[in-house]
């Protein structure tokens, strides 16, 4: 019995040291120090490990008797419930609902099943390729887009029952075309995947409504993953002399925890150290168009590697499912936003007025504040910050959610995600209202 206290010991540090040595690993090598902010939580809870492990050689035989019973427990107990959520309960869930509602199907393809499939039907079909990808090799490439492929059928996601896909334009942007050869351009938005229009089809996005209310143009610059930098990068290099008003889009459950990521890119800090910076992207689609097909190939390689039960093994040992079920549900909004988030507003507000343009900031809720307890430290110090700017402040909780008997119907299903057609529609409708009151 006590050679096999002894081996648990032994196993425990080993385990626990092979832990932090791989979170050490995706943190500065795989993701370049780039994520240091997400890794942090993992990098003590290693920690915590090893030195747990070692306290073990030196406690009681009894102590370690409870100690194995309990961390067996435990142990199973998580295991047991990565299964229930890797059988897809959620998606069951969804399923069902979307069939109630619709009498459809729910299509539970992933991705890069459907990728595949319309693949075959269409050899030019794509999928969005989110800028922030191009962090992590950022040193491998000249340039760093901030769009995806033009001129292409693009597949986003899935939330609400089917596979959101649209017609990119020149540049790489949801929207259709001709905007770009508007005389006046009315609404410029600027934002990430809420900006994006994710999950939903055209015209269900807030820009397509924005079009159809006003009657007047509006071009959608928002993408995937977007932070404020990101953003800014984005207006510097894609606004336009005939843009009336600018929509900053900022989404209060990660824009600024998007922002740390950024602040370690070369490139992107170039924008805030040197106004003249430019990488003049409206004169480099061809590359942008073949730096995002590598990616795309890359990526399918990987995702065919992933299929195997090998991938999904390590996957199920990895409890993948209930770690991001966990994160998901105790997430909560960065507190103190960087000195950088104030002078990226102020540029941004510079830049459009100097263009002679009319600067709007737009605050998005997400759905962990009407799910869960909210902590208004994030909102305030953000709203602080702008009202020190002086800019507009539209506030898409006082103007929309809280109007709402049941805010949570403006998500898909109910659930966690981006919002569905009728929240994007009724945030549309504010930001109209409010422009042209």
């Amino acid at each position: 019995m006590n050679l096999t206290k002894k081996i648990f010991s032994i196993v425990c540090l080993t385990i626990s040291t092979f832990l932090l040595i791989y979170v050490f690993y995706k943190s500065e090598i795989h993701w370049n120090g780039t994520r240091r902010d997400y890794y942090f939580i993992y990098y003590l809870i290693s920690s915590a490990l090893v030195l747990s492990s070692i306290i073990t050689f030196y406690i009681n035989e009894k102590i370690k008797t409870y100690l194995i019973i309990t961390l067996s427990s435990v142990v199973f107990s998580l295991y047991a419930f990565e299964g229930h959520l890797t059988m897809g309960k959620g998606l069951y869930k969804k399923a069902k609902l979307y069939k109630q509602q619709t009498g459809k199907d729910y299509d539970t393809r992933t991705d890069w099943e459907i990728y595949n499939d319309l693949k075959k039907e269409d050899e030019n079909i794509v999928s969005d390729i989110p800028p922030k990808l191009h962090l992590a090799q950022e040193g491998k490439f000249k340039l760093f887009p901030f769009s995806g492929i033009s001129n292409s059928k693009t597949i986003q996601c899935n939330e609400n029952g089917y596979y959101a896909i649209y017609q990119s334009d020149r540049y790489g942007f949801k929207n259709p075309d001709s905007e770009w050869d508007k005389k006046e351009i009315e609404y410029l938005l600027i934002g990430d995947s809420m900006t994006h229009g994710e999950c939903v089809n055209l015209p269900n996005d807030i820009a397509s409504v924005l079009r159809t209310l006003s009657k007047k143009s509006a071009l959608n610059l928002g993408y995937n993953a977007n932070g404020p930098l990101i953003e800014y990068a984005t207006l510097r290099e894609y606004l336009k002399p005939n843009v009336k008003n600018v929509l900053w889009f900022y989404f209060e459950d990660n824009d600024t925890s998007d922002l740390d990521d950024e602040l370690n890119s070369l490139i992107l800090n170039s924008y805030l150290k040197n106004l003249n910076f430019t990488q003049n992207l409206i004169f480099k689609q061809n590359e942008i168009d073949e730096l995002g097909i590598k990616k795309i190939e890359r990526a399918r390689e990987k995702i065919e590697k992933r299929n195997n039960l090998t991938f999904k093994l390590l996957k199920f040992i990895k409890i993948f499912n209930l770690r991001k079920s966990i994160y998901m549900s105790i997430y909560e909004p960065r507190p103190q936003p960087q000195p950088q988030f104030k002078e990226i507003l102020k540029l941004a507000k510079e830049l459009s007025t100097k263009n002679n343009s009319n600067f709007y900031f737009v605050y998005l809720t997400g759905y962990h504040r009407y799910k869960t307890t909210y902590h208004h430290k994030s909102y305030n110090k953000v709203k602080k910050i702008i009202e020190e700017l002086n800019i507009p402040f539209i506030d898409i909780h006082k103007e929309v959610f809280e109007k709402e008997s049941n805010p949570l119907k403006l998500f898909p299903f109910e659930l966690l995600g981006h919002y569905n057609v009728e929240g994007f529609r009724k945030v549309a409708e504010a930001i109209h209202k409010f422009i042209s009151k």
